[in-house]
């Protein structure tokens, strides 16, 4: 049987106008700030409007460690909120947006697929409202701040070999990872080593995506570390006076966007920090809005449940006051035959013995969001080389790990395929069960909180710190940033620092190569072994095959 591709698909929707959207969810078209007929930011002073309703029930989906097999994680996010609207819940769904360097590199986008997607497609995966474009402008306008700074007489004392701001661009580009700038003679400046992160890693992202408004955004990336002088005191931007205009670069981007799923369901796309170097969730003005507007909400968090889904619930849901009702597990039997040692070409022979040693991956992480207090529910993605054997070998376990598992086939059927697991998450979080907390104390130490992570979650047997990395985290500490929960920078493939240990692993430390502090996104970044914030592209780079086609249509986008 043939399928259609996702932008076949996506390009057959049945698109409703963008304030039909909006008033599903109570948003006036006064308060919808439209681009094209089919998607709009919603304004800040909607927004202010309605902070005294009551929120919804948060629903966090999230996976097990991603492999090539495929796992679905947006896409079930997607079909989840279809589901739900399906059963007649008011629901929203939220997920960040698309970065243009994966999408030109490695084949794969950001809205979902089949039929549980989020229209418009292309759109999204390209320029959307230019969300990023702004955050690329507003962290360069920075980077010119700085060097004209010290091009003119660096009144602030700045030591140039400690200048660690980077520059960005939203692709990816090996070239620039390391460079030499202000190289020509003395008109353009003094000479220094600098290199460029992929716009997603910079910390302006990281910081829209956790500011609840413009005034906190400013005091935010006010408080960004952007350089030391040579007696290592810290600059800041706001003494660069760069946070001001930087703000206003920002303004309309800090809106949310409003979309819609292929079903015509409300969907909210905003931000999109990396999940390894920031927190990989979506902006937090996104879901405490669609919070005050739905019952349900339905959100995402980047790479397996050790990255993603550790942020989630240790970073972002402690920064803006968020309290997840449950959980949601993806796995495929495909990844789980994968996790169980067999050969990508081979995945699609049964084999119910690999699906079970596979699992032991799956139920880590289970075990891992469970002692968050919320309840986890594992939505099985269905593919149609899935025998009836293998999704019940995951299903027997996943109910000896004290939970449930559904099969879903929304990328098949859409809603009438995810039904059963948006009836199952009602059922879980209508048992009341929640007792959400973070894993860690904000007055814990910033090791401890580290080591924490990687025995609790990892299940290493210690996190390796050095001398000089012990003796950095205390002078943090000292100057008031003891408080700041620490995000983990880790490859996505593996509980450890190797990406080729896939299942379970036991007997292994984490490294901890450096620390890295965010001051204005308001946490403590930790390299766990190799870790690239500027991705190059492959051999051979999906961009080769997108193209305008006759009737003008977007070609080979996925």
């Amino acid at each position: 049987m043939a399928y259609k591709s996702d932008i076949e698909i996506a390009r057959a929707a049945n698109k409703r106008p963008i304030q039909e959207i909006g008033e599903k969810l109570g948003i006036g078209s006064k308060d919808l700030l439209p681009y094209g007929h089919d998607k709009a930011k919603v304004s800040q002073t909607f927004i202010d409007s309605v902070q005294g309703n009551m929120n919804g029930k948060l629903i966090l989906v999230t996976a097990i460690n991603p492999t090539p097999a495929g796992e679905g994680k947006t896409t079930t996010t997607v079909g989840l909120g279809d589901g739900l609207n399906r059963i007649g819940k008011k629901a929203a769904v939220c997920i960040r947006e698309a970065s243009l360097g994966p999408n030109f590199g490695m084949k794969g986008g950001a809205a979902g697929g089949g039929y549980a997607q989020i229209v418009p497609m292309e759109e999204m995966n390209l320029h959307f409202t230019g969300d990023f474009h702004a955050i690329t402008s507003a962290h360069s306008l920075l980077s010119a701040m700085i060097d004209n700074h010290i091009y003119w007489g660096n009144e602030l004392e700045i030591d140039t070999r400690r200048v660690v701001w980077r520059r960005v661009v939203d692709m990816n580009d090996r070239a620039l990872r390391q460079i030499t700038s202000s190289l020509g003679g003395v008109a353009n400046g003094f000479p220094r080593e600098a290199g460029f992160d992929i716009t997603v890693a910079s910390e302006v992202m990281a910081i829209l995506c956790l500011a609840k408004n413009l005034t906190d955004l400013q005091e935010r990336l006010g408080n960004m570390i952007v350089a030391y002088r040579r007696d290592k005191s810290p600059v800041f931007a706001r003494d660069i006076k760069a946070d001001g205009a930087m703000t206003v670069l920002l303004k309309d981007a800090m809106q949310p966007n409003l979309v819609q799923t292929l079903e015509n369901n409300p969907a909210f796309v905003h931000g999109g920090p990396f999940a390894n170097i920031a927190h990989g969730c979506n902006s937090v003005i996104a879901t405490t809005t669609a919070l005050k507007l739905a019952d349900y909400v339905v959100t995402e968090a980047g790479f397996g449940a050790d990255l993603g889904a550790e942020k989630f619930l240790n970073i972002k849901c402690r920064k803006a006051g968020l309290s997840p009702s449950a959980v949601v597990v993806v796995a495929t039997v495909r990844a789980m035959k994968m996790n169980g040692g067999v050969a990508k070409a081979d995945l699609g022979a049964e084999n119910v013995e690999a699906v079970i040693s596979g699992c032991a991956n799956l139920g880590r992480h289970i075990e891992n969001v469970k002692s968050f207090g919320v309840p986890v529910v594992v939505a099985i993605n269905h593919f149609v080389t899935d025998s009836d054997a293998e999704v019940q070998a995951v299903k027997d376990y996943v109910a000896s790990q004290g939970s449930e598992a559904v099969l879903s086939r929304h990328w098949e059927l859409g809603s009438e395929g995810s039904a059963d697991l948006a009836t199952k998450v009602v059922e879980t979080i209508e048992r009341g069960e929640a007792n959400f907390a973070p894993i860690y104390p904000d007055e814990m130490s910033l090791a401890d909180k580290i080591n924490t992570i990687a025995t609790k979650i990892y299940r290493a047997d210690e996190a390796v710190m050095d001398g000089k990395i012990r003796a950095q985290l205390k002078e943090w500490e000292d100057q008031g940033y003891g408080n700041l929960p620490v995000c983990m920078a880790k490859t996505q493939y593996s509980f450890t620092t190797d990406p080729e240990r896939r299942g379970a692993p036991t007997g292994f430390d984490i490294p901890v190569r450096e620390v890295r502090l965010s001051a204005g996104a308001g946490f403590v970044v930790a390299i766990c072994g190799e870790i690239m914030t500027m991705p190059g592209l492959p051999r051979v780079p999906s961009a080769e095959n997108i193209r305008l086609n006759a009737d003008g249509d977007v070609e080979g986008l996925f």
